[in-house]
């Protein structure tokens, strides 16, 4: 099983990178081949709009590296998403790649994995906020998960780790074994 994590956040050591590498580490405990994508290390460009990627078979127009990216998420069978919530809402870097997936998408809204894999792709969304409150965002992150399965990902879990102004996740002893059981849940299945 190959999994990929794919970091969302600018800080290549924050919170962000060491929840989804502790999820791929549960699962590469487990015998998954996993790798590690730094969205702030790749040239990725926002997406234009210009529907080039529906014209013909051309692909996306911008020529950067989502496509390196896109051929990781065709060759796994799951993926770590992590993305801090800044302000009510995913990272900046994390929306630019939603939008980038837009190139995945049909023109008529159907999705692209279930004409191409009859499996789905297995997703764990992870998220991180500095508030302590485990619902206060809980319409965009249950609106993420629902973009994510129009894409015809299988969500399988939706971590979100509390109170991160309190100190850096790392140093949270009940997030280590939580965060690896998630991972090798993946394997498991």
């Amino acid at each position: 099983m190959k999994i990929i994590g794919i970091i969302t956040s600018p800080r290549k050591e924050g919170n962000t990178a060491w929840i989804v590498n502790k999820i791929l580490e549960g699962a590469k405990e487990r015998g998954a081949e996993t790798q590690v994508w730094y969205f702030g290390d790749l040239d990725i460009q926002p997406c234009r709009g210009c529907w080039g990627c529906h014209k013909g078979d051309r692909g996306c127009v911008i020529k950067d590296d989502m496509q390196k990216l896109n051929d990781a998420i065709d060759h796994a069978n799951a993926i770590v998403f992590g993305s801090p919530i800044y302000m009510m809402q995913m990272s900046a870097q994390a929306k630019i790649f939603i939008d980038r997936m837009f190139a995945r998408f049909s023109p008529r809204y159907s999705p692209y994995f279930k004409a191409e894999n009859a499996a789905q792709k297995k997703l764990i969304l992870a998220f991180n906020q500095g508030n302590p409150d485990s619902g206060l965002f809980q319409s965009y992150i249950d609106y993420t998960k629902h973009m994510f399965e129009l894409l015809e990902f299988e969500v399988k879990e939706v971590p979100v780790v509390t109170g991160m102004r309190n100190g850096p996740a790392h140093e949270r002893e009940d997030l280590r074994t939580l965060l690896k059981d998630i991972g090798s849940s993946l394997v498991g299945e």
